[in-house]
């Protein structure tokens, strides 16, 4: 599996870097080779005084290069110019990624935290699985906030062909995840179906069971965002995992919105598994 690993060098984003047991789950599921790719913004300029920035990311990204080695992994760098999310939305296409890989802040004056909101463009855009990594804020030294990436991951549904599609992850997700929690949020707007939540949700539970993975199943009633987030907050994963709504044309301005108050308010890291990208 090829990922890309989008950083603007600040500290938060190296802590996500560093980080030895989020590469161990990236390896664990497969992945083999990182793209490190690190953008500078179209509204900075290399003529400001004193601002060499294309060396000084080269260099900072030669630093994480050798990480990535270490660890095992084959790994490029990418320093390039423009829109950020359009330049690793970009790079992801061209380079067939499997996944695209970002911390939720950055701390950088300079890049004007540049990771913050380029995650916010890149869940609303992104073309392949979009990981969220969350990092302390409002400190100088900030670490991830839950390690071991797919240790523990919460699966929300709402049984769409977009949530199934979000499921099916799990066959790599599998080889780092030791426990998992599929919840489903009943809403007045749900569709009636034959076979109840608890019945569909056991069903995917025992998929999981399998693969060895202990699985519980809860089905809540009311705002499916909110919903969702208390379970978050009760059980602690250390990601959760859901499919993001395509909106046609209209996609690339706005996200399902279950899935963007997932994305910018969970506590913990998300993995957004978007619709196929058509032409």
């Amino acid at each position: 599996m090829r990922a890309i690993y989008a950083t603007d060098l600040s500290a938060a984003s190296e802590a996500a870097i560093q980080n030895e047991t989020c590469l161990e789950c990236l390896g664990r599921i497969g992945v083999d080779t990182i793209h490190l790719v690190t953008v500078i913004p179209s509204n900075v300029h290399a003529g400001m005084p004193g601002m060499n920035f294309s060396e000084r990311r080269k260099k900072g990204l030669r630093r994480y290069q050798n990480v990535m080695e270490d660890a095992g992994f084959d790994t490029e760098t990418h320093v390039v110019r423009g829109t950020p999310h359009r330049r690793i939305n970009g790079i992801a296409e061209a380079e067939k990624a499997d996944m695209t890989i970002i911390g939720s802040r950055g701390q950088s004056p300079l890049d004007n935290r540049v990771i913050g909101s380029t995650a916010r463009n890149l869940a609303r855009t992104t073309v392949v699985p979009l990981l969220v990594n969350r990092i302390e804020r409002s400190t100088d030294e900030p670490d991830v906030l839950r390690e071991h990436l797919f240790q523990r991951v919460l699966y929300a549904t709402d049984f769409s062909e977009n949530a199934a599609r979000a499921f099916d992850a799990f066959q790599y997700l599998r080889h780092a995840t030791q426990v998992a929690t599929l919840v489903h949020v009943e809403s007045p707007k749900d569709a009636t179906s034959e076979e109840e939540p608890s019945e569909r949700l056991e069903s995917l539970a025992d998929t999981l069971s399998q693969w060895d993975i202990e699985t519980s199943v809860e089905v809540r009633h009311g705002d499916p965002a909110e919903e969702i987030l208390d379970v978050e907050a009760s059980v602690t994963p250390t990601t959760t995992l859901v499919g993001s709504r395509g909106q046609s044309r209209m996609r690339r301005l706005l996200l399902g919105s279950v899935s963007e108050d997932i994305v910018a308010r969970a506590d913990g890291n998300v993995f957004l598994v978007p619709p196929p990208r058509t032409a």
